[in-house]
């Protein structure tokens, strides 16, 4: 039996019908629903004890759970909204929701205005299902994805401003993609090696979820042996050195989003580490991303000047990108996209 859930439908925030690209003209912004029924586990968790909760109702949506705005009264008596994200997934979700708070807990800490604080997560007091929580500081979701000008320079700033516990890359904690873990609790001085290991982790999991493809299995090898290698060794060799940057980890679309109430870009659901910061732009590369609007890179790069050497930022985008379109064949099994990307568009030229 299958320990991935299931989305139930091809369709998804990044997929068509059959896994066909498509882009709606604008991102609908969440909408206050129904009322959410909210675990007592929770009312132990706000930041002032004496919270009380007024009103809990339905904020948006997410694939693998539910989330919500918690309307609260302080002892103080001001009011003041938190966000709540559950998920009932079992020990996936638990490593889910451990890995957000994590990640947010640093980037938040890096980039206050960028990032919202997390104050707890827990797990929810019924045993079935298995329901962990998430709570954190609620920020009213405006324009998604956020101006590029503004946007960029935040990310940007978070990247620079970032400094790795141990100066190498890696993070204190497994954190997720989706439901997917990462290979990010361990520390590596070559930024080549981590992610060689975090590709093949990867592959493996998109092996074990859409089974065996001799074509792919030979581009994923020489992938590995060569193409890694040859366009990431050169980022620290022959006096050339690149930082430990502490990204987001998934940013597309509908992780960002602009706040109603201040007009600053912010991000969340995270799954982070310190890595090379071009890898988090990978993530752009696919067209089925708003942020793949060159406007997006262009003023990124402004920000955070290219690595050396210069002339291979495109190859190793392109490298980049096949990680995160690995998650996406995992997340949505039978669409298109693991032929259209995983072989058409990701050919071997750079193995020469």
């Amino acid at each position: 039996m299958s320990t991935y859930p299931e989305n139930g439908s091809k369709d998804g925030p990044e997929l068509g019908r059959a896994g066909q690209e498509r882009l709606e003209s604008t991102i609908a912004p969440p909408q206050l629903g129904r009322d959410f029924t909210v675990d007592p586990t929770v009312l132990t968790s706000f930041p002032i004890p004496g919270t009380e909760i007024v009103a809990a109702f339905n904020y948006g949506m997410s694939l693998w759970g539910r989330t919500a705005k918690l309307v609260c009264l302080l002892p103080t008596g001001e009011r003041v909204n938190y966000f709540l994200k559950v998920t009932a997934l079992g020990e996936v979700g638990k490593a889910m929701t451990v890995g957000e708070f994590e990640s947010l807990k640093e980037m938040h800490a890096t980039s206050p205005i960028f990032v919202p604080k997390p104050f707890a997560w827990g797990r929810y007091s019924t045993t079935e299902p298995e329901t962990h929580f998430l709570l954190a500081e609620f920020r009213n979701v405006g324009q998604q994805p956020p101006d590029p000008f503004k946007f960029t320079a935040r990310l940007a700033e978070l990247h620079r401003l970032s400094r790795s516990p141990t100066g190498k890359f890696g993070f204190h904690t497994t954190t997720c993609h989706a439901f997917l873990t990462q290979l990010t609790d361990c520390w590596e001085e070559s930024w080549s090696r981590l992610f060689q290991r975090q590709l093949l982790h990867m592959m493996t999991l998109d092996q074990e979820r859409n089974g065996q493809w001799d074509d792919f299995k030979a581009v994923s090898d020489l992938t590995l042996e060569k193409v890694v290698p040859r366009l990431l060794e050169p980022l620290q060799s022959e006096g050339r050195s690149i930082k430990p940057c502490l990204i987001h980890g998934d940013l597309w679309d509908e992780n960002t989003a602009t706040d109603m109430d201040t007009g600053e870009p912010f991000v969340f659901d995270a799954g982070s580490m310190y890595a090379h910061n071009e890898y988090e732009i990978g993530n752009w590369r696919a067209p089925r991303h708003r942020l793949s609007n060159k406007s997006y890179i262009r003023n990124y790069k402004r920000n955070f000047p290219v690595s050396e050497p210069e002339e291979e930022w495109d190859a190793r985008n392109l490298l980049y990108s096949l990680r995160y379109d690995l998650a996406t064949f995992i997340h949505y099994p039978g669409s298109n996209l693991r032929q259209r990307y995983g072989i058409e568009r990701f050919r071997p030229k750079h193995l020469s």
